[in-house]
């Protein structure tokens, strides 16, 4: 009986020093999940454990205490999230959206000084066509004023001319026009009687009918704008006046208003500016001389043309046919087409299909022989970019801005292809200088910045 409490002392010593090491070892087992393990810590495993002289007939099986602390999830970022092609139509989208509303404020700017706008694109188009006639006079010893002065006022006169000439033409001839074109409506009705379509006299009457209720509900509206006449004349004085003034300016000190403009472009962009102002001045100048050119010679055939065929008011047609060729394709088919129905309505069906004949064949020569000739191919447009800006600047400035629209396209892409190939060089330049420079030693790094031929700026 005295040897039982030792034996239980032994035991009880056993299972304390047990428990202190399974403390230990759940201790070790956090610090490592979470992250502050002390290095130190791996010398006491490598110390042997002490014996505690425990023979109890079993082997006690240490399991290892589980991780009982909550994992952190990492997040991905959410750029990295959203899809690649997602990303990429947003990031092209709002760039879009920022252009359309850049390009809005413009329109809206533009339409509201339209005339001042339409007014100095006019004179700038009219300068090109004169500039010449200015640069020859100069070359001959003429001094810039009169030159300016001579070349403006021929030019002028010479436009207010051909306007009075169309004018006197139409009022002498109206009246004549009138029953001529009666008399056409009379035999169109009486082909349509007699046609196999069928068409009644009743049927005809209805039409006329409509035509005069369709007449009398819009008297309001007629009147109204006969009286909006005082304003439109008004706006056309104000809007030649200002044509006038700018051309001679245009004319006159032309280089000094392009010098004080580059002043106003950022100074790093400044020389590719200065390089495609004088390209898109020359595909202008090439643009309206070759364009007047094409349009006198479809208003001289188409002309003798109708003239041949008997059809009234031939040199007022060639005339509009002169004026409306400045609104690429669109103008020639306007003014071929009233070519076509003053035939129609005073020399019957075959004169019509005649005059219809000499219209498409001289736009056809114009089209694959003279543009491609005269123009040249330094302001060639894609037809539909033509169509398209004809449409739109019909559609922002009516007929003027129709009238400018092509123009400006060709100026613009001018302009645009000579900026991409100037930065493409541009480019190539910086890349050539590091192999071109030569190895500047150690001992040269007190020398100042400005020998830096990368830091230098173009000419």
């Amino acid at each position: 009986m005295s040897r039982v409490p030792g034996w239980l002392g032994r035991l009880g010593a056993g299972l304390t020093e047990m428990g202190e090491r399974l403390d230990e070892r759940r201790a070790e087992v956090e610090k490592v999940h979470t992250g502050h393990a002390d290095p130190m810590d791996a010398t006491d495993h490598a110390r042997p454990e002490p014996d505690v002289g425990v023979d109890v007939g079993m082997d006690v099986d240490v399991q290892p205490v589980p991780d009982t602390t909550t994992a952190t999830v990492t997040r991905p970022d959410p750029a990295q999230a959203v899809p690649w092609g997602v990303r990429v139509a947003a990031e092209a989208g709002w760039r879009v959206l920022v252009l359309a509303g850049t390009v809005w404020v413009l329109m809206r700017a533009i339409s509201a000084i339209q005339l001042v706008v339409l007014a100095f694109v006019t004179a700038l188009l009219i300068t090109a066509l004169l500039q010449p006639a200015v640069a020859w006079l100069r070359r001959h010893g003429l001094p810039r004023g009169p030159a300016t002065a001579l070349t403006a006022i021929l030019g002028f006169v010479i436009m207010g001319l051909i306007g009075w000439f169309v004018t006197w033409q139409v009022m002498e001839n109206i009246d004549t026009l009138s029953s001529q074109i009666q008399d056409g409506i009379d035999q169109l009705r009486k082909w349509l009687l007699d046609s196999p379509f069928h068409v009644t006299d009743k049927q005809i009457n209805q039409i006329a009918k409509n035509l005069r209720d369709a007449i009398g509900a819009n008297t309001d509206q007629i009147t109204s704008a006969g009286l909006q006449g005082v304003t439109v004349i008004v706006e056309a004085l104000t809007g030649i006046l200002l044509t006038v003034f700018s051309t001679l300016f245009l004319l006159y000190d032309g280089r000094r208003i392009w010098e004080w403009t580059l002043k106003l472009v950022p100074a790093a962009a400044r020389p590719g500016v200065a390089g495609a102002g004088p390209r898109a001045w020359r595909t202008l100048t090439a643009y309206v001389r070759g364009t007047v050119i094409v349009a006198l010679i479809d208003a001289i055939f188409i002309g003798l043309g109708i003239y041949f065929l008997n059809v009234p008011m031939a040199v007022p047609l060639a005339v509009f046919i002169f004026l409306f060729a400045f609104i690429p394709l669109v103008g020639a088919v306007m003014s071929g087409a009233l070519a076509v129905v003053v035939a129609l309505v005073t020399q019957g069906v075959f004169t019509a299909v005649m005059v219809l004949v000499v219209v498409l064949a001289v736009q056809q020569l114009e089209g694959h022989v003279l543009q491609p000739f005269i123009l040249g191919r330094a302001v060639r447009v894609h037809p539909l970019a033509v169509v398209l800006s004809v449409a739109a600047g019909g559609l922002i400035a009516g007929i003027g801005g129709a009238v400018v629209a092509v123009p400006l396209v060709a100026v613009t892409n001018t302009v645009v292809g000579y900026l991409r190939a100037y930065s493409r060089e541009q480019e190539r330049r910086q890349a050539r200088l590091p192999a071109a420079a030569p190895a500047q030693p150690a001992t040269a790094a007190s020398g100042s910045a400005s020998h830096d031929p990368a830091g230098s700026e173009p000419s």
